[in-house]
């Protein structure tokens, strides 16, 4: 007989996990959203509105992700159970080890839908806009930008999200200065939130002669896409437009005609510049949507920080404190300085592997 008591102390914690988000997911609440959502599909001229159309279909498609995922992970529950027998009466240390696999895997997929229930903030399920800036550091800034820009996009490439460049400012020797990049897919800002902040590197320069040691750094901003927000009004008078001939490779469009856009919002200071579209009109309408998304964090922003100070419990803006320093010398470490949550395989963090300093910052951000 195989001693299986680790797998069954596994197979309890899903169960527990399985159970709290039964709870969270409200499954009553969501199916009867889901038939006010299809009312909505059913009723006469409800392709009028495009994007209304849209985004119903959206939340559709969202709610049956939920319902959809949490079925299957009960089924693999009770598949797990009955396997636990099996190995137990009749198993080996081979089919032990598949158990054990797959518990491993069964606990960490509870886990990532436990933390999408947790994404209930008003714009959580929206798409995002990341912005990348260097700090002071001339070259060495320039290149850990670079360095973070290909983080996200292994980051994107592992969740499925789709990412698209819209705006990018070239290093002078090389790097980047600035980049701004959308990210769409489900709850892209609702773990891209997470990522808000300074981040910090420590190695030795590539740059330098001498193989000195350096620190650089990095601010990543992500605001949510509101492609609606009928709630924010931006007067004509309150823009300074600018047009600049679009960087970036050669061809016949580029660099020809003044197609790239900035896009001033005097109030506040915002600026937001867009060059990947193919016309100036096409640029606007992309910068004007960046607008629109910053202006609605802003004021979300400031709300958070006025309930702050009302609780006494006043911070610093989020993206203006170090977040997380990432070590290549003396040592080797990545560490968030939010959550104490550190790793020493510093190569995958940089090849896109940060889904466990997202998954820890929602969780203590929930108190979990």
């Amino acid at each position: 007989m195989i001693i299986v008591d680790e797998e069954k102390e596994k197979c309890a914690a899903a169960e527990k996990l399985l159970a709290e988000m039964e709870s969270a997911l409200d499954l009553p609440a969501l199916a009867k959203r889901r038939a006010e959502l299809e009312e909505k599909q059913n009723a006469e001229g409800f392709w009028n509105d495009l994007h209304e159309a849209q985004n119903v279909n959206r939340e559709i498609a969202r709610i049956d992700g939920k319902t959809e995922g949490f079925a299957k992970l009960k089924t693999r529950v009770g598949d797990a159970q009955a396997l636990i027998m099996l190995v137990e009466e009749d198993g080996d240390e081979e089919s032990k080890a598949e158990l054990d696999s797959e518990l491993d895997k069964l606990i960490d997929d509870l886990e990532e839908l436990r933390l999408q229930t947790l994404l209930t903030g008003k714009y959580d399920a929206n798409n995002a806009i990341v912005t990348l800036h260097a700090g002071a550091g001339g070259t060495e800034a320039q290149d850990w930008v670079s360095m973070l820009y290909r983080m996200y996009t292994r980051y994107c490439e592992r969740k499925k999200y789709k990412l698209e460049e819209l705006d990018m400012l070239a290093g002078d020797e090389a790097g980047i200065k600035s980049v701004t990049f959308s990210v769409d897919g489900d709850y892209a800002y609702g773990y891209l939130k997470a990522e808000k902040g300074v981040h910090r590197l420590v190695r030795i320069s590539p740059f330098d002669s001498n193989a000195r040691r350096h620190t650089s750094f990095a601010s990543v901003e992500v605001v949510p896409e509101v492609e609606d927000a009928g709630e924010i009004v931006i007067r004509p008078e309150e823009l300074k437009v600018d047009t600049y001939r679009s960087g970036g490779a050669g061809g016949q469009h580029v660099n020809k005609t003044d197609s790239a856009v900035r896009i001033t919002h005097l109030p506040t200071g915002i600026v937001v510049q867009c060059q990947n579209e193919r016309s100036q009109i096409q640029n606007r309408e992309q910068a004007m949507k960046m607008l629109t998304s910053k202006l609605i964090e802003l004021r979300e922003r400031e709300q958070a920080e006025k309930e702050a100070a009302l609780k006494g419990d006043l911070k610093k803006i989020e993206w203006g404190s170090q977040i997380r320093s990432y070590v290549f010398c003396p040592y080797t470490m990545v560490k968030d300085h939010r959550t104490g949550w550190e790793t020493s395989n510093v190569t995958a963090v940089m090849d896109g592997d940060i889904e466990p300093f997202i998954n820890e910052y929602l969780k203590r951000s929930q108190g979990l």
